[in-house]
């Protein structure tokens, strides 16, 4: 449902892996393109360690600037595992062993011997939060107040997402339009400055490529605005014809 209005979400990545270079981020794109899908925008993104004050003072840093928080990472069976912990002193609230967590663990591993301590930890989330299922490996996330937790492993996050989807308001969905053109970028500056100028509610960005031998730029317009976005395109694709381009729109 259209809200008319922009939503905003901040995601940290949480994981002194991601920042060593030993994982490769897979969900940053994958999370911006769900998210957009739900007219919300990623509006920004922080990969930070595993260092309780630096993921507590990051929640606290994006609370008021953000509609939603979504963090990955941290919810595992280790003792470097501590998003809970952290969430959970971000809110000042106690950790404690949420009951339909246990039972769903418990029931996954089948056994109590196999349902060892460690493992354990993972039925632990702050007080007060409601879960996100995990249909993968059951582990479930959690959210509270306009935070949701989600794991770091690709297939397991992209699942919870799904089910973050269905618990947040979306807003009006972007549209975007992308010009080619074989002009420099640096030839076209001043006319992307005069069109953002003009369109203050769209976004316009500017792709330079190089392509056997040739240099050419994409420029891509993007808003919820859609009779603007469409003017703005045609204005666009007529000063780079005046520019002596053969500007093609690509979408």
């Amino acid at each position: 449902m259209s809200t008319g209005k922009t939503i905003r979400a901040g995601l940290i990545i949480i994981g002194n892996e991601i920042l060593s270079g030993r994982t490769l981020d897979k969900n940053t794109q994958y999370i911006a393109s769900k998210l957009g899908e739900h007219g919300i925008t990623l509006a920004e993104v922080r990969i930070i360690p595993d260092i309780q004050d630096k993921i507590v003072t990051t929640i606290h840093a994006l609370q008021d600037e953000m509609d939603y928080i979504l963090t990955t990472g941290g919810l595992g069976p280790t003792h470097d595992d501590i998003t809970v912990d952290c969430i959970a002193a971000a809110f000042d609230v106690p950790v404690e062993v949420n009951p339909e967590a246990f039972e769903r663990l418990l029931k996954h591993y089948g056994s109590e011997e196999e349902f060892t301590p460690a493992r354990q930890r993972m039925a632990r989330i702050p007080q007060g939060a409601a879960l996100i299922d995990n249909p993968v490996s059951t582990a479930p996330g959690f959210h509270v107040g306009k935070v949701f937790a989600m794991a770091g492993v690709p297939r397991i996050m992209q699942a919870m997402l799904d089910n973050v989807l269905t618990m947040v308001e979306g807003g009006d969905i972007k549209e975007s339009r992308t010009v080619g053109c074989a002009l420099p970028e640096s030839q076209i500056a001043e006319t992307l400055g005069d069109l953002q100028n003009a369109y203050s509610d769209i976004d316009i960005g500017s792709y330079p490529f190089f392509h056997a031998g040739n240099v050419g730029v994409s420029v891509v317009l993007r808003s919820t605005n859609i009779p603007a976005l469409d003017e703005a395109t045609a204005k666009l694709i007529t000063a780079l014809e005046t520019l002596g381009a053969q500007p093609q729109q690509i979408d």
